[in-house]
């Protein structure tokens, strides 16, 4: 069992900066791929980005690419992900997720957080 616990949400104008964490405890963290996943209201959950296990390898959505970054310590057990230039149809609950191997599926990943609501005003 691996458990993961989301912090760094909150209201942002648009133009601005957040960045989430996602702290893990359980099994060696440092075995999983990690994901950042995103939902907003009325829509189905979406992939945001990825990383590696040991961070060699990263993957981000179109809508994220330039503005986003994930990253990892995996000496503190968390994953990180820096968002700027936030837009308002970034506003959703973000999820990180643990997965055994890289992917941009959901259905990859078989632990998730609780999430943290991001909004981006106007």
């Amino acid at each position: 069992q691996v458990q993961l616990v989301e912090s760094g949400g909150g209201l942002v104008q648009t133009g601005g900066s957040l960045r989430l964490s996602c702290a893990a405890s359980g099994r060696p963290f440092s075995t999983y791929a990690m994901g950042w996943f995103r939902q907003a209201p009325g829509k189905e959950r979406e992939f945001v980005s990825a990383i590696s296990w040991r961070g060699l390898h990263t993957d981000y959505a179109d809508s994220v690419e330039g503005r986003f970054t994930i990253s990892r310590d995996n000496a503190k057990n968390t994953v990180y992900l820096q968002m700027n230039r936030l837009k308002p149809e970034d506003t959703a609950v973000y999820y990180c997720a643990a997965s055994p191997g890289f992917g941009t599926v959901p259905q990859r990943y078989n632990y998730w957080g609780q999430g943290t609501q991001v909004t981006v005003s106007s």
